[in-house]
This record gives C-alpha cells, structure tokens and sequence, in this order.
C-alpha cells in the first residue's frame, strides 16, 4: 500500500547534522521521525566513503516514507593555521611581543611559522590576529614579506596547528581549497541536494562553486566573514541560499554585533525571496544535557520569529548525547512560536515587496488571498521550485503544496519555509491542472471537503519561468471518493 505522509505541522525547516553520534540509518530515521526536514553532511570530518554511505542511507529512508529528503554537504573551506612548537605549546604574555614569521622550524615563546604567504602581502598595521577560535588576540605594529610582528593584546595557551583569523582584512585565500574541489564533486555525484561554501568573502567565490556544480545541485553561501556582510547583497544575488555562521562571525567580530547582523542577513535575505538558515550553538547545552537552558530556547524562537527558512542543529545530532532530544525539543520550540496569534505579524515585520514580475504578482496575491479567504493551502505546479520560492517569500499563512515533475525540484525544498513537495507527473490541461490540486491535497491530507485551494500555475505546462495563472477552488464530497 502506498504511504501519503502528512506535512509537518509547522512552517520553519529543521536541518539536522550527521555525525558520530548520528551515522546509521537507525538513528537517521529516529532523527527524521522526530522531526528533521534535512540532514547536513560535513565534509570537514571523516572520508568520502563514509558520506556515500549517509547519502545511501538518506535515499533509502526517503523511499521508505515516501518523503522527499533533502541532503545538504558543507565543504570545509581554506583554514589558516599557525605552524608547531618545539615544545608542542607555549604562553603568550599579554603585552608582550610576538612574531609570526616564514622560517619553517618549530616555534618557541617568541615566534611561529606561519605557511600562509597571502596573509603576509594582506596585512596593515593595526590588524588584529585571532588566533584558537578567538582566545587569543595579537595586534600587528610591522609586517613585511617574511615577518608580522604583533602585540599580544590578549594571552594565554597556544599549541601546534591552532586555527587563525584575520578578521579586519579580505584575505586573498581562494574560497574552494583542491579537498573542496574534491569533496564537491563527489558531492554532485553522489546526487546531493546542496552545497555549502565555507569562508564566501566575495560574488566571485559564490560564482566560482556555481560553476563547478554545474546545475546539478543549488548552493548555499555561508556568510561567517565580516568581508561578506560588505558584500551580502551581491553574494545574495549569486547564491540561491544563505546561511548565518554565528560561530565563526561570533569569532572574529564583537559578541554583541552578531545578533544585528543575524537579523540583517535574515532580512535582506527574505527581501531577495532567497531561503536564510540560522546555525551554530541554537542548543549547544543539549550536546550533554537532556534539556536546553532557557536563553537557547529563546534564541532559536527570536530566528523563527525573524522568519528564517530553517534552523540548523550543529554538534547537538553530530555529536551529543541527546541528539533526538535535541531534534524533539527544536520541533516543539517551532510549534510553539507559530502557535503565537501575534507570530505571523512579527514574521511579516520585513516587508518583501515583489518583483515587477507576473510570478511575483501573483505569488504576493495569493499570500493575501489566503489572509481574506478562508483556505486551506496554496498549491503550485514548478518545475524548477521558483514559484515555491517566491510564495515561501510572501510567509502566507496556509501551507504550501508544492507539486512538482522533478525529484530534485522537490528535494531542494526541504530548507523553503512553509513548502511540502510531492513529485508527481505534470499535468498538461486546466482542467487537469484542477482536478490533480483537488486530488493530491486530500491525499496528502491538507484539505477537506468545503475547503478552499489557491491553485499557481504557469500556461503553456510544462514550461519552466512561466508562472502566469492563479485559480481558487473549492473540494467538494466528489474528490473524496476519486482519490
């Protein structure tokens, strides 16, 4: 018999990463179960082979559930190092002096290599050096081609290999390292949903990844550079989705300036009708508690309140002792918050004028028509998902149906707002256009009898860009017995 799951009952996305504590199929359907939309592949640990298996995984529980599952791979990006100590770790004195410099032999309390020429011919004087996630903060007074001598601002431990920022310059490092190059094609063979890029400081990476994708999945910029909120609408423009990297901007700008620019992201993002994730630390404490304290249930709320796409559970499923819990407890906050009478008028604080465009004239409508008329849910008929994408734009205030010939159209929806994809053949008739809405939401149990649907589609069908009719109608006892 075949299964006609129902749409989760809330509208925000939840993307769950994969990890030790999450990487067999048991417990990735026990994440799925307890209510996670799409699951996140790091390419930043373990081997190729390992990610095939999740991906075959993912597929298969998809099968099973008659679901369409979104598979999300996160290239690891460039990471800048310092080099080795001949002790394997040293002190850094605050006010004291201290030298990053080309001489490749282990380092001591006054000096490190650092195997990064590009950083070298970047820096001013006055720049800051980040130095283990932040910790440590050194200020440069000279550089030159072979040295950066600093003042340590801020001191304490530092051994071999600890990571590096530089936070008040554009780094001229390419975004796409030869092991991303490598991940991300076998990310496209394996079939994969999207692709995430790390360390996105320009439109030219964002356009780079593009062109080595190649179509065959969507990519999503992850915006954790102060670089790339200089250029976030450009990169917007290039993108087909954001992600706001709290960790690594909480790194390298002031703790107090990452919620503005969490809700500035967010904001230009939905104006530009392009999908906005929220991730890092959303319910760190659950990597080891059963519970959340309460300031992350909070922070999680204020993301959907802003009207993000999705949000995104890092360690918390990879790696923690509770990672359906965490799932559980994220699913719940979600359903809460849209619960709140007041929650669509906070979701609708950012205003998301269309595009002089049919299909965005009449994505706009039909988020009004649902607030006028009682309705069940907007349906529309994609090939290629921008029709869902400018009617998740709108945030309306019924679900949305998105029906769709392509599997990888409907996969890629899993991080829309407020979207459940079928596939599902094409239609080719108004009237069939009519009689497969009518049809396809009582089976999938969205509407009843006497309920309205808003119907999208575009004439001639079957005609990707060509978004040009809107039709309410209204299921009768008839569909009931055809379905």
């Amino acid at each position: 018999m075949t299964l006609y799951p129902k749409p989760r009952n809330r509208k925000v996305r939840i993307l769950a990463t994969l990890g030790p504590a999450s990487d067999s199929a048991e417990m990735i359907e026990k994440l799925f179960l307890a209510g996670a939309d799409a699951f996140r592949i790091n390419m930043s640990h373990g081997e190729q082979a390992d990610k095939a298996a999740l991906v075959q995984h993912i597929r298969a529980l998809e099968k099973k559930h008659n679901r369409p599952t979104t598979i999300l791979v996160d290239l690891q990006g460039p990471k800048l190092r310092v080099g080795s100590f001949a002790d394997g770790k040293i002190m850094l004195k605050t006010g004291g002096a201290f030298t990053l410099d080309r001489n490749q032999t282990p380092g001591d309390e006054g000096r490190v290599y650092l195997p990064h020429p590009e950083i070298f011919a970047a820096l001013e004087v006055g720049a800051r050096l980040l130095l283990d996630d932040g910790k440590l903060v050194l200020r440069v007074t000279a550089v030159n081609a072979d040295r950066i001598d600093t003042n340590v601002e801020v001191g304490g431990a530092l051994s071999n290999r600890k990571g590096l920022n530089v936070p008040d310059v554009v780094v001229p490092v390419a975004a796409l390292t030869e092991k991303d190059r490598s991940d991300l094609a076998f990310a496209v063979a394996q079939g994969v949903d999207w692709i995430a890029m790390s360390f996105v400081q320009r439109p030219e990476d964002v356009a780079e990844g593009r062109k080595l994708i190649g179509g065959k999945a969507a990519l999503l910029a992850k915006i954790e550079k102060p670089a790339a909120i200089h250029r976030l609408e450009e990169i917007l423009e290039l993108a087909d989705a954001v992600m706001v990297a709290r960790g690594d901007l909480g790194v390298e700008m002031l703790p107090e300036e990452v919620p503005p620019l969490q809700k500035r992201i967010v904001s230009t993002a939905r104006r530009m009708g392009k999908p906005v994730v929220v991730a890092t630390q959303m319910l760190e404490s659950m990597i080891t508690s059963p519970s959340p304290t309460r300031a992350e249930v909070s922070d999680v709320a204020t993301a959907i309140y802003d009207g993000a796409d999705a949000v995104m559970l890092s360690a918390e499923t990879a790696a923690g002792a509770w990672p359906i819990e965490a799932v559980s407890i994220m699913d719940r906050i979600a359903k809460q918050v849209e619960s709140d009478p007041d929650y669509f008028a906070r979701v609708h604080f950012t205003e998301t004028a269309p595009d002089a465009t049919t299909a965005d004239a009449l994505a706009a409508s039909s988020a009004n028509i649902a607030e006028t008329v009682d309705t069940s849910a907007i349906v529309c008929f994609t090939m290629s998902g921008s029709t869902a994408r400018r009617i998740s734009r709108e945030r309306p205030s019924v679900p949305i149906l998105v029906l769709t010939p392509s599997m990888e159209t409907a996969r890629r929806t899993g991080l829309l707002w407020g979207t459940f994809a079928v596939r599902t053949r094409d239609v080719a008739s108004f009237e069939e256009m009519v009689a497969k809405s009518k049809r396809m939401a009582l089976r999938y149990h969205i509407g009843q009898a006497g309920a309205r649907l808003i119907v999208m589609a575009g004439v001639p069908f079957g005609t990707p860009g060509s978004t040009n009719v809107l039709h309410v109608v209204r299921l009768t006892g008839d569909e009931l017995e055809k379905r």
